[in-house]
């Protein structure tokens, strides 16, 4: 048991933190590009229609859907189940309902509606949350299981480089957003195309700082 809990103070002190301050960034930016209404990344925009036409809020039906989506990333890999697993399926959603809810009440309703203020919050934040995601999903923590499921996809295609098939899935979630009526917006379109990519950047930046420390 002493070893156990050793094993998972260990985890929670590095990868697991730098995972649990991603996820938390990602709600933070999300919320913005919620608010703003230029688009959100694949899977929000999936989950947000889903939830609007069902009657629920975000954080309820993104953590059924989570759930549901663990059972089959556990069958097939649960090693990329880990703390950050939990954190994104857990916390993104809600952290998304509640800063949207506390921005409502302590910022102008205009900074998410005139111009050039919304133009400016939707790029800063539309930066934010794909650097965060890339730092989550690279933090060796474990990912959700959407994108649990997304790198299952992309390993049935080794010989691709990663954003490719990365691409077509959050494709597909956008498919299933727009059958339960969403309409994407060049926000969504944006951050389907780069996220592959920076998630690729950002992994090798991570890399070099971790064998720069260890060479220290």
């Amino acid at each position: 048991m002493k070893k156990l809990l050793g094993k998972i103070r260990g985890a929670w002190n590095h990868n697991a933190l730098v995972s649990f301050f991603g996820v938390t960034g990602m709600g933070f930016f999300l919320s913005f590009l919620i608010l703003v209404e230029y688009g959100t990344d694949p899977a929000t925009f999936m989950n947000l229609s889903v939830s609007s036409a069902i009657g629920w809020t975000l954080g309820n039906w993104q953590l059924l859907f989570n759930i549901s989506l663990l059972m089959l990333v556990i069958l097939i890999n649960r090693s990329i189940i880990g703390f950050g697993t939990l954190f994104n399926m857990v916390l993104l959603g809600y952290y998304a309902d509640f800063f949207c809810w506390l921005f409502r009440q302590l910022l102008p309703a205009g900074l998410f509606t005139d111009q050039p203020w919304r133009g400016v919050i939707f790029a800063v934040a539309l930066i934010g949350f794909v650097i965060t995601a890339a730092v989550y999903m690279n933090a060796g923590a474990g990912l959700s299981p959407y994108d649990g499921a997304a790198k299952l996809f992309a390993n049935c295609f080794k010989k691709i480089p990663f954003f490719i098939p990365r691409m077509v899935y959050d494709f597909a979630a956008i498919g299933v957003g727009m059958l339960a009526g969403g309409r994407p917006t060049i926000g969504i379109i944006l951050i389907a195309i780069f996220l592959g990519p920076v998630i690729t950047i950002v992994g090798r930046v991570m890399q070099r700082l971790s064998a720069s420390k260890k060479g220290g």
